[in-house]
């Protein structure tokens, strides 16, 4: 399996336990004081990777813009994004914002156009269609008269959410940094902010001790290990190639739904992530082999 493909698909694994995390982690705390502790526990992660590795050296050698352009990097994909997100899912229908939500890898494909001058093949762009659709599938069940966009402000900031998660994941492909530092700052950003908004809207406030495993675990592996991977396969493969295949995150998500929280199964999932298993098939079957080398781990 190509290496890209590999590392994204780790991407959707973890990814895909959100709403499980999520709805453990959030007993208790808000959005803001969630993000918080998450964004901590993600910062302490690459710390502890850094000092291992002994890359924390590296932060001093950084140049200021870089520092500047990972700044503004972080706030827009490990803070913004989330913020806008939270906001939705506290504001509107889940199934309604999940499906804006899942507008960035569409996103990703246009923005990588014009950004980095990729070529949407037509391949790609199936994949994509059939990406959306499926998830559309299985995010309605197969009812698609239940679907109602009536909180069009909210969609609108969740779509901007989208836009800068896309945005954000576009333009790291373009910055030139050791994977580790990168995130490191990235996650210092968020916890700042997420600290500094916590305190203006919400409250200081210590997790309970059930919800201390599901803040470590969204820390470090939904948010701290799956980053590394999506960093890495950003930089190993074209962005409008690896985009389609992230479809395949609200799919997983609802089969977790289902096992840890005895959701009902409808038929509409095996047709959705038909659908977003083919489109991921089609385009890894005509993908334009153009790997740039990165660092190992």
């Amino acid at each position: 399996m190509n290496k890209s493909i590999f590392y994204i698909l780790i991407c959707v694994l973890l990814w895909a336990l959100i709403p499980v995390v999520s709805k453990i982690g959030q007993n208790g705390l808000d959005n803001h004081q969630f993000l918080f502790w998450s964004s901590l526990s993600s910062l302490l992660f690459f710390l502890g990777i850094g000092i291992y590795k002994k890359r924390i050296g590296h932060l001093y050698k950084i140049s200021m813009n870089k520092w500047l352009m990972s700044i503004f990097l972080g706030f827009l994909g490990t803070y913004l994004y989330y913020v806008l997100l939270y906001l939705g899912y506290a504001n509107a229908p889940g199934m309604e914002v999940l499906i804006v939500q899942y507008s960035w890898p569409i996103l990703v494909a246009l923005l990588s156009l014009i950004i980095l001058k990729e070529k949407l093949t037509f391949p790609k762009a199936v994949s994509i269609l059939l990406g959306f659709l499926g998830v559309f599938i299985v995010l309605t069940k197969g009812d698609f008269q239940q679907l109602k966009f009536e909180n069009l402000t909210i969609d609108l900031l969740v779509f901007f959410g989208a836009f800068v998660f896309a945005l954000f994941s576009v333009l790291s492909k373009k910055i030139e940094m050791d994977d580790i530092s990168l995130l490191t700052i990235y996650f210092l950003t968020s916890s700042i902010i997420s600290f500094i908004s916590m305190n203006l809207f919400s409250s200081f406030k210590i997790p309970e001790i059930d919800t201390i495993l599901p803040i470590i675990i969204n820390g470090f592996l939904v948010n701290g290990l799956s980053y590394i991977f999506w960093i890495k396969a950003l930089k190993m493969a074209e962005a409008s190639f690896i985009a389609p295949f992230v479809f395949l995150t609200p799919v997983l998500s609802s089969i977790f739904l289902i096992l840890f929280f005895n959701e009902p199964f409808y038929t509409a999932y095996l047709i959705g992530m038909s659908c977003v298993i083919i489109g991921g098939l089609l385009n890894a079957r005509k993908e334009k082999k153009n790997i740039v080398p990165i660092k190992s781990f």
